[in-house]
């Protein structure tokens, strides 16, 4: 089993609690890691014996332009579908920050993490 990375995505969203978040919008960040057998693709220099990371950050962009209000939400939708188009992704890690959250401070971002497993989607 290895580890596949994207770090650092950035997409500007309407995701919020409140209806002006979902109106003006913001900056967004987002970090996942998904777990999966590459052995074969590390001896046999095959993209077909991995996962394409294209494909990943499709889905992760594709959820990112749907507004929701909450990022638990939002989380659990990009792991569920991400573990349902892989057959050989074993789970999903993934972190999605509000950047300038509206909390009436200063605060630079607010996360939210989740960590997915594909026998929880068997359950």
């Amino acid at each position: 089993m290895g580890k596949i990375k994207l770090e650092g995505l950035e997409f500007f969203a309407y995701h919020g609690f409140y209806k002006t978040e979902r109106e003006v919008g913001r900056k967004f960040g987002v970090d996942i890691e998904v777990t999966v057998d590459f052995s074969k693709a590390a001896k046999d220099d095959s993209l077909h014996d991995t996962i394409n990371y294209e494909n990943v950050y499709r889905i992760v962009k594709e959820e990112m332009a749907v507004p929701v209000k909450l990022l638990e939400f939002l989380a659990d939708k990009i792991c569920t579908k991400i573990l349902i188009s892989f057959h050989n992704i074993q789970d999903v890690h993934i972190s999605i920050r509000k950047f300038n959250p509206p909390i009436g401070g200063i605060c630079k971002s607010a996360t939210v993490e989740m960590f997915k497993k594909k026998e929880e989607l068997e359950n």
